[in-house]
């Protein structure tokens, strides 16, 4: 069995029965369930649900994405091995937590597979909630450059690279393309501020300006509790993002819920502590696979400039990535899972074939 079969790179053609087209991202597959088959399973499983609510199935990729192009290694490995499965079970462990801690639901309703969840349609608001708690990346190159407003809030002078925040900073931005709100320019991942917010609330998908508040302290919230978790394992929580919906429960109440992935090494930044109390960042998140590409290749410019994406397309598509790399992406981001959800993480023979066969035999969702 070869390295590059147990990675799942390929995740939208499995013959998962839908009647609409499977919805693939950067790393997650969403196959929308038939009528018949989500009502089935509602019924069955006794999800929350209202009983029509429509279902889908997703499916986790080993696939590794970095200043928005998808990348691959030598050997002809097309992921990173461990990847899937550690963002999974770290999502599954936060969100548990945040339940536990009654913050509020997610959109998942059941785990068949370390790569799958079986969820539930959610209508997303269309903010994409960033929350921080240090100054780093992005804010810190905008703050060297003499930016000192971010999203609304003012930042004051004299703060160093990598230092701690007074308080813990909501910078929103948009998910998507939002066409039509005043002073919010027309393209996706804009910063927004809580003014844009609570003068546009229905644009941004808020059933209620109340709401407002309500994302608002389900992220500090959310934040708080993956911080604390983190320091018990000597591991800082730096910054994350953040995705909420709404769904409608079994007895028809609309609530905001978590949706997407949370406190992953994909959406988060995660420090070890010792080594930051020394002076030194290591990272336990994808920062560390941006840093290797930026110091990788001759001309980072391509990497960072948005007008060079072209360039950076051909880059990412032409370059076979060294295989150490990859492995060391694999170390960190199954090395942090097993650490927040103190089990480890086992990489399948074949993924492909263990998905099918589970949802064959366990939920009757492969088309013959």
């Amino acid at each position: 069995m070869s390295l590059a079969d147990q990675v799942l790179a390929v995740n939208d053609d499995l013959p998962i029965r839908t009647d609409k087209p499977v919805h693939s991202g950067k790393v997650r597959s969403v196959y929308w369930l038939t009528e018949e088959d989500s009502r089935r399973l509602i019924k069955q499983n006794g999800y929350d649900v209202a009983e029509d609510a429509p279902l889908a199935i997703m499916v986790i990729s080993d696939r590794i994405s970095a200043f928005d192009c998808i990348w691959h290694g030598e050997g002809d490995l097309r992921g990173v091995p461990g990847k899937g499965a550690a963002l999974n079970a770290i999502s599954n462990h936060w969100f548990q937590l945040f339940k536990d801690n009654g913050l509020a639901d997610s959109h998942i309703l059941d785990i068949p597979h370390p790569f799958v969840w079986i969820v539930q349609k959610a209508k997303p608001v269309m903010i994409e909630a960033i929350c921080r708690q240090y100054i780093t990346g992005s804010m810190w190159r905008a703050y060297e450059k003499g930016e000192r407003e971010f999203c609304g809030i003012t930042l004051p002078e004299g703060l160093e690279k990598d230092s701690k925040l007074d308080d813990i900073l909501i910078t929103p931005s948009t998910k998507g393309i939002l066409r039509g709100i005043p002073g919010v320019p027309e393209a996706d991942d804009v910063n927004i501020t809580r003014k844009n917010i609570s003068d546009n609330f229905e644009a941004f998908n808020f059933s209620s300006a109340n709401d407002i508040d309500g994302y608002e302290k389900l992220l500090k919230d959310g934040f708080g509790v993956i911080s604390q978790a983190l320091e018990a394992i000597d591991q800082t929580f730096v910054d994350t993002k953040f995705e909420f919906g709404y769904v409608t429960d079994s007895k028809g109440n609309e609530k905001l819920i978590y949706m997407d992935e949370v406190g992953t090494p994909d959406s988060s930044r995660i420090w070890d502590t010792k080594a930051y109390q020394q002076g030194e960042i290591v990272e336990n998140s994808k920062e560390g696979f941006r840093q290797f590409l930026l110091n990788h290749f001759p001309d980072p410019d391509i990497l960072l400039n948005k007008e060079r994406m072209p360039e950076r397309e051909a880059l990412a598509k032409d370059n076979a990535l060294p295989l150490e790399a990859l492995m060391d992406v694999s170390r960190t981001y199954t090395g942090i899972a097993e650490k927040i959800t103190g089990r480890p993480i086992t990489l399948s023979e074949n993924p492909k074939q263990e998905i099918i066969d589970i949802l064959r035999t366990e939920y009757d969702l492969i088309a013959d």
